[in-house]
């Protein structure tokens, strides 16, 4: 099984800033919908704000990348 991680190298930018979008307004339902009655499982809570966060990663490291490069 691939890592999250691997799965995210492979993505173009244009695809990662769509998902980065994608997970972040889940993330913003899911707290949302919380705040208002418990969700079933308070761990996708954790797992959404993780995978923003691995996504934002991959963004940064390939910034890092193109800059030294240049």
């Amino acid at each position: 099984m691939k890592k999250k991680k691997d799965d995210l190298k492979d993505l173009t930018a244009l695809e990662l800033q769509d998902k980065l979008q994608a997970e972040r307004e889940a993330l913003g339902k899911l707290r949302f919908n919380h705040a208002v009655s418990p969700v079933e499982s308070p761990a996708r809570l954790k797992s959404t704000r993780r995978n923003v966060a691995r996504i934002l990663t991959e963004v940064r490291r390939r910034e890092i990348a193109n800059k030294a490069q240049a």
